[in-house]
């Protein structure tokens, strides 16, 4: 017999939806009392430890300050950079530094048209609107945009001001369309290669299925994205970004950005007072293991939604820096989880590793810093077994052939395909 918390912890029949629906409406007021705290409680542009709203939005201000001023390279050259920063808010507050390759200047050159606070809306609202309209496509119908505003990543991407929905909504867009829209799939993680880190498995997931029209697309805008950059900044702002990859490199290293808040094995590893050879060991064995896990579930020719959660989810373990704020993008592998569960019953351990999994954000930077226990790997860990499992066990279908619930989601009211013979 299991141990009854065992057991309580395998089955979770204690999180039923009435429970569900309650821990969600506290997770969402708790969201909406800290956001209007945090903007009632600024002053001038800034919160009550003296930081300013958007934290790390004010890097990509301050390189757009730059960019239009004719000075793009000027973002990558540390001193002036801080200078560009202290300029804007008329203080210095800590200097956060920009490690992104010229694509995401590209991205950022119009943010300093508007003042600042104007701007960190407006990013946030595009941002958010883009990774809102890339999510609609997942969500079953019983989960709703409440569930989504409860989810802790959310307010954290816009505490910092961070590009995390823009990310999200490109690996979101992405993994949706690689059945129905292989080439708009392509582009749009071809622009993920503004945070290029998120995307090494993205190749070796597109080749594995055979998707080649996504791959050619991906590979024509990474290209098309780059040349733009290059007309734009010249090759100065590249000698710039390529000088300072040993500053960033560092940053990981020598914890100037703090490991408690990052979400990866090798964080993990770095909380727990271990050297950064044994890090990076325990980082390649992980992200060796997901891409093996990858190649080995991809095969099976798993339905298409399950296929893209499977990869956004990988994409997310396989790089060793990867912020809370990141986390924005488990939101997919969660949805189709809980999809999942929703429309054929919920297996042994779903329902725990579903809640750790939309907490996770909230509980794993003070788990992490104040009790060094770095659970964030772990948990990505199970939710990845789970969802490999399930995927397992379900025989390989074609689009067509999926779920009622999954053509829903992702045809949203469009005539739904007849049966096909062929495997998607």
């Amino acid at each position: 017999m299991r141990p009854p918390v065992l057991a309580a912890l395998r089955d979770a029949d204690w999180l039923d939806p009435r429970r569900a629906r309650a821990w969600r409406n506290i997770l969402l007021a708790i969201t909406l009392l800290a956001a209007a705290a945090w903007v009632a409680l600024s002053h001038g542009g800034f919160d009550l430890t003296g930081k300013p709203l958007g934290t790390d939005f004010l890097s990509f201000y301050a390189a757009s300050k730059l960019a239009l001023g004719g000075d793009p390279a000027g973002a990558y050259r540390l001193a002036t950079h801080r200078a560009a920063e202290t300029a804007v808010l008329g203080r210095d507050t800590g200097y956060a530094a920009f490690f992104y390759p010229p694509l995401f200047l590209l991205l950022c050159a119009p943010l300093a048209v508007l003042p600042y606070l104007a701007s960190l809306a407006a990013w946030l609202c595009a941002t958010g609107a883009a990774f809102a309209a890339s999510l609609r496509g997942w969500l079953d119908r019983r989960l709703g945009w409440g569930t989504v505003a409860a989810f802790p990543a959310i307010l954290m991407n816009v505490g910092h001001g961070q590009n995390a929905f823009l990310s999200a909504a490109l690996l979101g867009a992405g993994a949706l369309w690689l059945e129905t829209r292989p080439l708009l799939a392509g582009a749009a993680f071809g622009l993920l290669a503004f945070k290029p880190h998120l995307g090494l498995l993205l190749p070796l997931a597109l080749a594995v299925r055979g998707r080649w029209k996504a791959f050619g697309a991906a590979a024509a805008t990474v290209l098309a994205f780059a040349g733009a950059s290059l007309a734009a900044f010249g090759t100065e702002a590249w000698r710039g970004f390529f000088a300072g990859s040993a500053l960033a490199r560092a940053t990981l290293e020598q914890g100037l950005v703090e490991p408690g808040k990052m979400a990866s094995a090798f964080a993990a590893v770095r909380v727990l007072g271990a050297p950064v050879a044994l890090a990076y060991a325990a980082q390649g064995l992980v992200t060796l293991a997901v891409a093996a896990l990858l190649v080995r579930t991809l095969r099976r020719r798993p339905d298409p939604r399950a296929e893209g959660a499977l990869i956004i989810l990988c994409a997310l373990l396989a790089t060793p820096f990867l912020l809370d704020y990141d986390l924005v993008s488990l939101a997919f592998p969660l949805a189709w989880l809980a999809g999942e569960g929703l429309a054929s019953g919920f297996r042994p351990w779903e329902k725990i590793v579903l809640f750790l999994g939309f907490v996770l954000p909230m509980i794993a930077r003070g788990l992490a810093i104040g009790a060094h226990v770095p659970i964030a790997p772990v948990v990505l860990l199970a939710l990845l077994a789970l969802m490999s499992k399930r995927m397992k066990d379900a025989p390989s279908v074609s689009f067509a052939d999926s779920s009622p619930v999954a053509r829903g989601s992702i045809l949203a009211g469009r005539r739904r395909r007849g049966r096909s013979a062929s495997a998607a």
